[in-house]
């Protein structure tokens, strides 16, 4: 623990937190967890994309990333051009005048340095330069901790993430495939580490033992219409991604399974209603999960889990539940692996939903024994996570570790 005598360190924390995004959050709820036990006398605050939620949520004081309250919705008139226009130029200088306020600023988790679904560069990756860039302008510690990252074709996001990147002072990842990524677009990788997802450091919520056949299956749906690279065949993707989904639904309900419908976005509210309304059966219900543990909860109780959605795949594989990946990147497929379950991913852009019932089911009868793997797999990832808040203490707080050495070296 910290010593008392210590001048409070400013920590900000920065991104797209309570936006409505269940992973993001979670990545912010380790890294509080983390400050408030190892730096309890850091003085924390945000800047993000819901600065009401997390002012509520996580009791610190919250500020609006954009100056401009339309930034998300689609520019068309004149005014909302220009008004967008002047936000960025007021962006600026507001995220500049933020981070000169703080001795650290903390990007906690998330998918900042990729472009795996779609997004303009003038949107965050212009946001997380600025922050870089004003790090390194004042002398801020910049870090990018436990980050997912990918190749990126569109050049002006890819340029504005190298720098991002490269201005950073401490970058993490949470697979190889993301540090691999950064490299290839020529940052220099050699001191940076890799680790699990930050969601593994969170608290696991005690799982139920399998219930008599037919047990619950939960099925993590999201709003998917491609990748950046995918925009002229977006609603295509969508409609062949949904079908497919409600078909396997439908199986299941024909089995005589319960399942529970899982989200992790508020944008994926309109997938749900479409299956209850395509299958229209009271063995399909729907969750209103609220976080991450709310999601951990879920897919405690469940047999078996079927999920897109990133963070849907990390809680189920966290609570030990053996799952199949209806896999949209490159990152859901490197955490199957690292966990142990690399033969069930399946391809969200082309659901076959009788292929999907045949994994499935080959899942459900090695269901004791993965259950065993997941077991020993979390024990590992816990470890690994301690080892990356000791090392982040190391680079972020020297000032604080050096003090608590020398508290322990005159403890008797």
């Amino acid at each position: 623990m910290t010593s008392g005598h210590e001048t409070p360190v400013r920590v900000g924390v920065f991104g797209l937190l309570g936006s409505g995004n269940l992973g993001n959050d979670g990545s912010l709820e380790t890294v509080l967890g983390y400050l408030r036990a190892e730096h309890p006398n850091a003085v924390v605050d945000a800047l993000c994309g819901g600065p009401e939620v997390v002012a509520t949520r996580y009791r610190i004081p919250a500020t609006r990333l954009h100056w401009y309250r339309g930034e998300y919705r689609t520019a068309s008139r004149a005014g909302a051009i220009a008004a967008k226009g002047l936000g960025k130029l007021v962006d600026a200088v507001r995220t500049a005048a933020w981070v000169r306020r703080h001795d650290v600023v903390i990007v906690p988790g998330m998918g900042v340095l990729e472009a795996t679904l779609p997004l303009r560069p003038w949107g965050f990756p212009y946001s997380l330069f600025l922050l870089c860039a004003s790090g390194r302008l004042f002398g801020t510690r910049i870090a990018l901790v436990g980050v997912g990252a990918a190749a990126i074709s569109d050049r002006p996001t890819r340029a504005l993430v190298r720098w991002s990147a490269r201005l950073a002072t401490y970058r993490s990842y949470r697979d190889s495939l993301s540090r691999d990524a950064i490299r290839a677009m020529g940052v220099d990788t050699a001191r940076d580490e890799v680790y699990p997802d930050l969601a593994f450091a969170l608290p696991t919520p005690s799982a139920s033992a399998p219930s008599g056949p037919p047990g619950p299956v939960c099925v993590g749906v999201m709003d998917f219409h491609g990748g950046n690279d995918d925009r002229a065949r977006a609603e295509e993707i969508h409609r062949r991604y949904l079908d497919g989904t409600t078909r396997f639904v439908r199986a299941l309900v024909e089995d005589g399974r319960p399942v529970r419908l899982l989200t992790g976005d508020a944008c994926d509210a309109p997938v749900v209603a479409a299956i209850l309304d395509a299958v229209d059966s009271p063995l399909v219900t729907a969750a209103e999960a609220s976080s991450l543990a709310d999601l951990m909860k879920e897919t405690a109780a469940a047999d078996t889990v079927v999920a897109t959605r990133y963070h849907n795949l990390v809680c189920a594989l966290k609570v030990g539940t053996p799952t199949l990946a209806l896999s949209y990147a490159a990152k859901s497929d490197a955490l199957m692996d690292r966990m142990g379950l690399a033969a069930y991913c399946h391809p969200a852009r082309e659901i076959d939903a009788d292929r999907l019932l045949e994994q499935f089911r080959a899942l459900e009868k090695r269901s004791a024994e993965l259950r065993r793997t997941l077991a020993e797999r979390n024990l590992v990832a816990a470890r690994q996570l301690e080892d990356q808040f000791t090392e982040l203490t190391a680079a972020l707080f020297p000032a604080t570790d050096h003090a608590q050495a020398h508290a322990r070296q005159e403890a008797p």
